[in-house]
Parts: structure tokens; sequence; C-alpha cells
């Protein structure tokens, strides 16, 4: 299948795709014509990378899992640099949301203090 229609496939876009490219988790064929070729296995493991990335995982540390993107990354039992990754993305998410949460409580403490409480 060519790039259109993995992205249609996968739910991403053909830019995603080449981006995944660049950074060596994927390698299509090239056609004849140059275009990019890729075959069935190809929307396992870009479902896989989105799989990943939508978990708070960065692209870099997808690439840590290059070596189960093919199968069922969710079962496959994790290492322990996949461990230690992960522990790293629930920091950081973790800070994000205390940092997002003190945010909202100063916005909903102003809006309290004016009389405009928000929802």
């Amino acid at each position: 299948m060519r790039i259109g229609e993995l992205a249609r496939v996968t739910g991403t876009t053909a830019r995603a795709l080449r981006h995944y490219e660049e950074q060596g988790l994927l390698a299509p064929a090239r056609a004849d014509n140059g275009y990019r070729v890729y075959g069935e296995d190809a929307v396992v493991r870009v479902r896989n990378i989105r799989h990943l990335l939508d978990a708070g995982l960065t692209l870099e540390d997808v690439s840590a899992f290059r070596a189960c993107l093919d199968g069922d990354v969710a079962a496959a039992p994790p290492s322990a640099r996949g461990l230690e990754i992960a522990r790293q993305r629930l920091a950081v998410l973790d800070a994000r949301i205390a940092a997002q949460t003190a945010a909202r409580d100063r916005l909903a403490a102003a809006l309290r203090r004016h009389g405009a409480a928000g929802p």
C-alpha cells in the first residue's frame, strides 16, 4: 500500500509516517517510480507507535521498543529499559498535571474573587 492508504488505515498523516521513517521506525520499500510501498505489517507497527505516543512516550522513547513494534506491544513483557522509560514519562506527566492543576486553581480563585465563578 502507498503512504496515503497507510495514513488513512492507521488514522495518522503521511507527514507523521515520513517522520517515523526519518526516525528509523518505519522502513518502506520503494516502487520503481520512487513511491513508498508499505506491507500489511506496517499497519500493526504504526498502530503500536501511535499507542506508545498516546501513552505519553516520545519518538526517542519509542525507539527503545523497536524490537516489539511488529507484535502486541501492550501484551509484551516489559524490559528493564521499557520500565525505566515508563517511570520517567509518568514522572513528567505527573509534574505537568500538578502544574496544570495549580494553574486551574489560581484561575478559579481569581474568578471567585470577582464573583464570576467558572464551571
